[in-house]
């Protein structure tokens, strides 16, 4: 749902095709979820890397015009939502730069803890900054670098900081992707033809007919040459593997294919589990559009609860609208979410959505509902109690804002009005695995157990 999590960021890579460009485009729309802040793309061409990056929508920002500007046989994409670094345009990705290594562009999904430590380090050492991105502090390690080979410099780039990144990389003659030893964040591995593909979903290649091959290992780096041949490393020391839990649940589109898992498989595995704790007697199962979909049918086929969507969806929305000068209740909420009030009213309402943040979207949710006259809402989440923020790319509210961090589920439920509330717990989200192991996942928004600490002079409380 809307007013939760910031959405974090997607990427996109292609080498082998001579549509580069438009495939870009195609990947970027498909992956538009996990960013709507700006988009950009980096192409080959000739021996040249030529950038288009702007704000706004990826369909907006791209055009017939600046699209043939951009044509060659490789090229990267990325669609973004400030994890690291304001909202500016020249925050907007790919980042590209000329450097001793030749043209290098950097399309980065993923935060680093330590960006700001080794930023300064390279000011004092004289780097000139154009961004506040962490992204652009990875471009000058490589700039620095004195390796010979490319792929080499990024190596040693990548080996300097910490965190959470999945990259893709273009030069004139290599694309290159790598994901971090703890693979936080996903990346794919496809093909189209003889082209190989780079996403951060495997929706990005069904919208071209894309082959999904399988996901770029944690710490693995593949390296794709002018003559489309691919070399696979793996040259950082091998860690725990962490993949964000958050990218089933939430983030993630729900055709997809992510950590060995299908996304809307497991969703619906939530709901279903979540409907066996919850155990709540009630008339009608209601998803919080879309965020909740996939959960609420799980919670409907295994409670025998017939499901409806009760509350709909404005799907035309754009990020700012015209509020009336004469004051309307709740207007934010109701301008995107109405309730149908044949199926609600007199009936007793599950509310199912994928997580619970600060509480004031729920509480006017909730409300809505009531006034469409249900006799009673049970709220169900599923996903357990956010208690701690994200600092390996998603862009979460603070520890002081997140209510979970500091009220009982009773005052929860309280402050957003329903007759229950119940959050899926801990051991029973992770029962929904299928194809991945526990122990390969991040827990930290739930439990604060962070694998990389995250630096105290931020003053952040975690």
């Amino acid at each position: 749902m809307f007013d939760k999590f910031k959405d974090e960021c997607g990427v996109f890579g292609i080498k082998g095709h001579e549509e580069a460009a438009n495939l870009t485009y195609l990947g970027l729309y498909s992956l538009q979820h996990r960013g709507q802040e700006s988009a950009g793309i980096v192409s080959h061409r000739d021996g040249n890397l030529n950038s288009y990056r702007r704000m706004g929508l990826v369909a907006d920002i791209f055009k017939e015009s600046n699209i043939r500007d951009l044509e060659g046989d490789a090229a990267v994409g990325h669609v973004r939502y400030s994890t690291a670094g304001s909202s500016k345009p020249e925050n907007a990705q790919p980042i590209l730069i000329t450097c001793q290594h030749g043209q290098i562009a950097i399309s980065h999904n993923g935060n680093l803890v330590n960006a700001d430590a080794v930023r300064k380090r390279l000011e004092k050492l004289g780097s000139i900054f154009n961004t506040d991105s962490d992204s652009e502090v990875i471009l000058h390690l490589i700039a620095r670098s004195t390796k010979v080979q490319v792929e080499d410099a990024i190596i040693e780039a990548l080996s300097q900081v910490e965190g959470a990144y999945s990259c893709v990389f273009l030069t004139k003659d290599k694309l290159i992707a790598v994901r971090d030893p703890h693979g936080f964040r996903p990346l794919a591995l496809g093909n189209l033809g003889e082209a190989t593909l780079f996403a951060s979903e495997t929706c990005a290649f069904d919208l071209m007919d894309g082959t999904f091959e399988r996901e770029i290992e944690p710490g693995e780096m593949m390296v794709v040459s002018s003559l489309g041949l691919r070399k696979t490393l793996k040259p950082f020391e091998p860690k725990p593997t962490r993949q964000c839990v958050f990218e089933h649940i939430y983030f993630s589109r729900p055709d997809g294919y992510m950590f060995g898992e299908s996304v809307q498989g497991f969703r619906e595995r939530l709901g279903a589990k979540l409907a066996d704790e919850a155990g709540i007697d009630a008339d009608l199962v209601v998803p919080v559009p879309d965020s909740g979909v996939c959960a609420a049918i799980g919670y409907s086929q295994q409670s025998n609860i017939p499901f409806s969507f009760g509350l709909i969806r404005n799907h035309y929305v754009g990020r700012t609208f015209i509020e009336p000068k004469q004051a309307i209740r709740h207007f934010g909420v109701k301008v995107k979410l109405n309730p149908v009030r044949r199926l609600i009213k007199d009936q007793r309402i599950i509310l199912v959505d994928d997580s619970l943040v600060r509480g004031t979207t729920s509480r006017k949710i909730i409300k809505m509902v009531r006034n469409a006259g249900a006799r009673e809402v049970h709220m169900c989440i599923s996903a357990p109690p956010s208690t701690h923020p994200c600092f390996y790319g998603i862009d979460t509210p603070t520890r002081q804002e997140l209510i979970a961090s500091s009220h009982t589920i009773d005052e929860i439920r309280k402050y957003i009005g329903a007759d229950s509330l119940h959050y899926i717990s801990l051991d029973g989200m992770f029962s929904c695995l299928e194809g991945s192991k526990t122990e390969d996942y991040c827990e930290a928004c739930f439990t604060g157990n962070y694998i990389i600490p995250f630096p105290k002079q931020k003053g952040v409380e975690v």
